[in-house]
């Protein structure tokens, strides 16, 4: 049997969730929690094969909650249940250490499937957010400018020539040129104008 553990501050739906779950397909919930700092002490006292883990709860959130069942008990599988799916709360989660994340809105049978998973180590994740989280490797990566570089790109977007630009920083023309071309490298583009225009579109400037 699967020993699943039940947190979530709302006891109308770990009261639903139990109903769900109890003794089916090889699962038996062997204790619940209403917060996060109540569930890191329930699943050392319990030792859970399974939590499900609901993110937003007083007493200290599911993200934190995870992540210290985790560092004391290595062995056991987190799965996020919640009804959010923003980009910085899946990230937050699976940095954590949460084996899956799911929404709310899990059928029954997808629920229990996602529990044996979780138990033989699989990671399981409900499907818009595994297609958030690949959207979001697939995102190109933003290059940051190095100090001097902002410097340079500054004084451009005041109008000032390389020649000016390098009296003003005290460095060669041939510098600043340099320094331009990796600015361009960097934000994709091949001018001054369109460097100076996409740095403060990404907030760069």
């Amino acid at each position: 049997m699967i020993r699943l553990m039940i947190v979530d501050d709302h006891p109308v739906v770990r009261e639903g969730l139990r109903g769900m779950i109890d003794g089916h397909e090889g699962v038996t919930v062997v204790g619940e929690a209403g917060s996060g700092d109540e569930a890191v002490v329930r699943a050392r006292d319990l030792t859970p094969d399974v939590v499900l883990m609901d993110l937003r709860m007083p007493g200290g959130d599911g993200v934190d909650a995870t992540s210290r069942i985790l560092a004391g008990q290595p062995g056991v599988r987190v799965i996020v249940l919640t009804t959010y799916e923003t980009d910085q709360d899946i990230v937050r989660a699976v940095e954590a250490g949460a084996a899956g994340y799911l929404l709310k809105d899990t059928s029954r049978a997808d629920l229990l499937g996602a529990i044996k998973a979780a138990a033989r180590g699989e990671t399981v994740l409900s499907p818009s957010v595994a297609t958030r989280l690949v959207t979001r490797m697939r995102a190109p990566v933003i290059e940051s400018l190095s100090p001097r570089e902002t410097e340079v790109l500054s004084l451009v977007a005041r109008g000032l020539t390389n020649a000016e630009i390098g009296r003003e920083l005290f460095i060669s023309e041939t510098t600043v040129k340099t320094h331009l071309l990796r600015v361009f490298g960097k934000l994709g583009v091949s001018d001054r104008t369109a460097a100076v225009t996409t740095a403060l579109k990404r907030g760069l400037l």
